[in-house]
Parts: structure tokens; C-alpha cells; sequence
């Protein structure tokens, strides 16, 4: 394994992040995640690959999936040995100092921590005043629940306005940015990801194998997930042909690499300069094919044969200001 600094901190973080969307009772949340006893797997698996970083959310499976997280963890490793990253934001209250002091409480009970390695903002918050929440995660830093804190998907000027207003008043700063980008989105690379890299920001990407579609060829394929998850036909669906341009040549280089797909996928995102992105196997042997990709260096060239079909795409991510249609319990899937 191979391991980097989060952000502009001294938090060592394996280069490959365990999504655990994938961890959580069945059916609260999708019908395909795992339960308690095959989440536990995947984390010790993980462990014993060297992977010691972990993604969950406050609305993954109704808390289940922190649960699950905490369980597995507290019976294969030491704490300190284990990067823990959680989210707030599609709660009650959204980025409100008191959902944010409300919400933390209730991700330590599930995790069953005393602290958070990194307490990620879910998306941005256009009810809130940015001083506000900066102010109320500045102050868990200082009372000891939180080691760092990171962004996910939203726009370029939001990001960097948050990180101003936390300068301006000498509070915390974000030091991840968890935001959807892979081969068949790349709308960040405008501005957010230019702004992150200027500020020493770990990319830390959600759906790096845009949710399968990286990992075989075609489109479709059997798997409960693709025959289920209308959030995933959605963020990819309306692009399937130009995309299916881009997957090709992911089979393509695959091939003569001797690799798989996924691995292929993968490496371009450390190519591109990503800390550590975020793979949501729900298989043990999603995290090995994910650990090989370490060793696949891809050329220049080989950058521009992926990168060179990409049309523009809509955004999905970033949430857009819509006052009437409330707060949306859970938009984002890796």
C-alpha cells in the first residue's frame, strides 16, 4: 500500500479510500448493500491490504452504515490506526450550528468513537450563512470530535468562499475535497479541482469507476445495482453513447496492459493527482483489483487516448438553489 498526507495535515491516509455506502442494512437505503457480519469482511480485508482510510455519512442506510463501520473496526484494529471520515449535511438543519453539533454527536454514538479523523460537509448549504457553519466546525476541531475537515461536490466559488471566510477569521480550513469525477465526468477539472490543488486540498473522488461502468465493457450489466439503482441511471444514462467511446478505450489499454479495467480507471485518477479515491466494493475482491492498480503507470499518451472523447456533461453533484423542493435526504452514490 501506498500512503500520502490529507491535505496540509500530518494525517496519513492509504491511497485508496473504502467507500462505505456500500455497508448497511439492506433495504433502508438500497437493496444491495451489505450487512453487518459482510461489511465486517470488507474492513478486515481492507486492513489487511493496508488500506486504513474509511468514507461514511450520517444518511447512509439510516446510520446503519456507520454502525456497521465502528462494529468492524473495533474488533480487527486499534483506533489510531484508522482514518475515519464521515458527513453531515442531509439532515435536519442542514449546515446549521445546531444540526452540525446535533449530527456529530450522533455519528460518534454510531461509529462508537470519541472522534472523527475528518468530518465532511455532504454539499453545500444555501439556507445557512458560510460563517456560520465554518464557525460551528472550526469549533468541534477545538473541542476535541474532529482531527480535519473536508468538502464534497459543489461549485468552484462556494468552495473557495468557505475556505476565505474560515481564513478571514482564522478558523479551521477544509483540507479534502470529495467530489464525483472519474473518465465519464470530468466537469471539476473547470474550477473546482484547479482551486483545491492551488490550496493543497487531497482530491478524495466519489464514483472513480462512475458506479461500474469503468469495470466492463458494454453498458449494462446483471448485477442488482445496475438493475436497481435509479440514482446511478441517472448521473450516466442520457451519455451512454459518448461515453461508451471512453469505456472502450478503458478496455482498450486494459488489454494491453494485461490488467483489468477497473485498474486502468483507477490509475488515471492518481495520474491526474487524486489523493486517494474512493472505491465502494461491495466484494473483497474489488479492494484487491483496487490495490493492483497501484502498480499500473500510465504514459502521457496514454492520459490523452482516455481523456480525448469526453464531451461536456450536466452537472451532478452540486446541488443548485431550489428553496421549494426542500431538504433532499440522500442524492450522491458511489
Amino acid at each position: 500500500m501506498e500512503y500520502t498526507k490529507l491535505g496540509n495535515t500530518d494525517i496519513d491516509i492509504s491511497k485508496i479510500c473504502v467507500g462505505c455506502m456500500s455497508f448497511g442494512k439492506p433495504g433502508t437505503m438500497h437493496d444491495w448493500t451489505l450487512d453487518a457480519a459482510e461489511s465486517e469482511k470488507v474492513v478486515k480485508h481492507a486492513l489487511d491490504l493496508g488500506i486504513n482510510f474509511f468514507d461514511t455519512a450520517n444518511g447512509y442506510s439510516k446510520g446503519t452504515s456507520e454502525q456497521y463501520l465502528g462494529q468492524a473496526i473495533k474488533k480487527n484494529i486499534a483506533r489510531d490506526q484508522v482514518v475515519i471520515a464521515s458527513k453531515v449535511y442531509f439532515n435536519s438543519g442542514r449546515l446549521s450550528a445546531a444540526a452540525i453539533h446535533r449530527e456529530i454527536d450522533g455519528t460518534l454514538k454510531r461509529l462508537g468513537t470519541d472522534y472523527l479523523d475528518l468530518y465532511i460537509i455532504h454539499r453545500f448549504d444555501y439556507e445557512t450563512p458560510i460563517e456560520e457553519t465554518m464557525e460551528a466546525l472550526n469549533g468541534l476541531i477545538k473541542a476535541g470530535k474532529v482531527r480535519a475537515i473536508g468538502a464534497s461536490a459543489m461549485y468552484g466559488y462556494q468552495f473557495y468562499n468557505m475556505q476565505l471566510a474560515a481564513r478571514d477569521h482564522g478558523w479551521a480550513q477544509f483540507q479534502s475535497m470529495e467530489n464525483h469525477y472519474n473518465l465519464l465526468y470530468r466537469e471539476d477539472e473547470r474550477e473546482l479541482i484547479p482551486i483545491c490543488k492551488q490550496m493543497g486540498v487531497s482530491l478524495m473522488p466519489y464514483s472513480p469507476l462512475a458506479g461500474g461502468h469503468l469495470t466492463h465493457p458494454g453498458w449494462h450489466t446483471d448485477s442488482l445495482r445496475s438493475k436497481t439503482d435509479r440514482v446511478l441511471a441517472g448521473k450516466y444514462d442520457d451519455y451512454e453513447q459518448q461515453d461508451l467511446l471512453i469505456i472502450q478505450r478503458v478496455e482498450e489499454l486494459a488489454k494491453r496492459y494485461g490488467v483489468k479495467m477497473a485498474q486502468i480507471a483507477l490509475a488515471w485518477h492518481w495520474a491526474k493527482g487524486v489523493a486517494s479515491p474512493i472505491v465502494g466494493g461491495t466484494k473483497t475482491s474489488h479492494l484487491d483489483d483496487a490495490v493492483k492498480a497501484l502498480d499500473v503507470k500510465l504514459t502521457p499518451a496514454d492520459i490523452a487516448y482516455l481523456e480525448e472523447p469526453y464531451t461536456p456533461h450536466k452537472i451532478v453533484g452540486a446541488i443548485n438553489h431550489n428553496p421549494a423542493e426542500g431538504v433532499v435526504l440522500l442524492d450522491e452514490k458511489k
